[in-house]
């Protein structure tokens, strides 16, 4: 006779229960991006809606600004530490391959024995980080999961790339996925579109700096080798965002059952302004919903947009719990993941 696996049995619905976020302390406007390169503060504000952007110092690391997020995030949700039973750390910018340092957070923050990994799925990492969590409260592997999406791409950034120099900030967000009566997640909406997979995309591998010949490498103005960095194919991007990334939240909000006139909130990736405005008035947005426009004093985090976005919505007044949210990532792959959201 085969013996029969018992079934799984977790939560009928999961939600987010807390959210919390780190900044780091240093400001950095256009104006210091203009001495690395022949733009205008105005051109960029056009371009892209940004004035601002945080930077981390050496002690804001990837680890130290998920922690500070991470704790808010347990406070928030009204629970300990060592009720977190998985952590799951979306970024692109821990140098240190392995172990996950969704590890040492795990262990710092005293989460005891949880399941603890790192994802790469860029911009919509914190979409695809969301996903997982609520599978695995349903499914019964855990009953509060730890989701966060932290980046230094600062570190990551040529700031003589005219291009990409003016985009990306550093910071980290994150939130508490939890059991919950009532569905608090939507059906997600994700996927891949491998075949842009160079339209964003790392300027040269790793493993360039131990083989190869040097003289291929790219050097800076003083013949130093250049650290690899981020680039775009910037209007490629912005013609897939703007009319391809819409159709994927229209999806969502089928997929949820509701409307855009029964939104409250909208919290896009905070990649361009231009972008966030043009998937508002493709999805017909009525004037109620607010918009999360962070982008103009953060730039773009990339998985830490989104859970950045909301905790400062939240914090403002300008939404509050129970709102019906929806949420959209978007990033090198070309990936994406969007779902419809109660707030914490």
């Amino acid at each position: 006779m085969t013996a029969k696996i018992k079934p799984a049995q977790g939560s009928p619905y999961a939600r987010i229960l807390g959210v919390g976020g780190y900044r780091p302390t240093r400001v950095v406007p256009n104006e210091e991006i203009l001495k690395h390169i022949d733009s205008s503060d105005e051109w960029i504000r056009s371009r892209s809606g940004i004035a601002t952007r945080h930077w981390a110092n050496e002690e804001e690391t990837v680890a130290e600004m998920t922690l500070e997020a991470a704790g808010k995030a347990v406070a928030g949700a009204g629970i300990t530490p060592d009720q977190v039973g998985a952590v799951i750390i979306s970024t692109v910018s821990h140098f240190k391959q392995t172990p996950a340092v969704a590890t040492e957070i795990a262990d710092r923050m005293g989460a005891g024995k949880a399941a603890a990994f790192d994802i790469n799925a860029g911009c919509a990492g914190f979409g695809y980080g969301l996903t997982l969590a609520k599978g695995l409260v349903v499914e019964g592997s855990a009953e509060y999961v730890l989701v966060v999406g932290a980046e230094r791409l600062s570190d990551l950034t040529d700031l003589t790339d005219r291009s990409t120099a003016f985009l990306f900030g550093d910071g980290a967000g994150a939130v508490i996925v939890g059991p919950s009566d009532e569905p608090g997640i939507g059906p997600s909406i994700w996927g891949s579109e491998g075949d842009k997979r160079d339209v964003i995309s790392q300027t040269i591998p790793w493993n360039d700096f131990r083989v190869g010949d040097v003289a291929q490498l790219p050097v800076a103005e003083d013949g130093a080798v250049k650290f690899p960095a981020l680039r775009q194919e910037g209007q490629t991007v912005f013609r897939w965002a703007v009319f391809e990334m819409a159709k994927v939240a229209q999806q969502a909000l089928d997929a949820a059952g509701i409307t855009a006139e029964d939104l409250d909130v909208f919290i896009p990736h905070q990649a361009n302004m231009r972008i966030i405005d043009s998937m508002v008035k493709t999805l017909k947005l009525p004037e109620h919903v607010t918009v999360a426009r962070d982008v103009e004093t953060t730039g773009n985090t990339s998985a830490a947009s989104i859970p950045l976005a909301m905790e400062r919505l939240l914090a403002t007044g300008k939404a509050k719990s129970g709102d019906t949210a929806l949420v959209i990532g978007f990033g090198a792959g070309l990936v994406y993941a969007a779902t419809v959201v109660t707030l914490p």
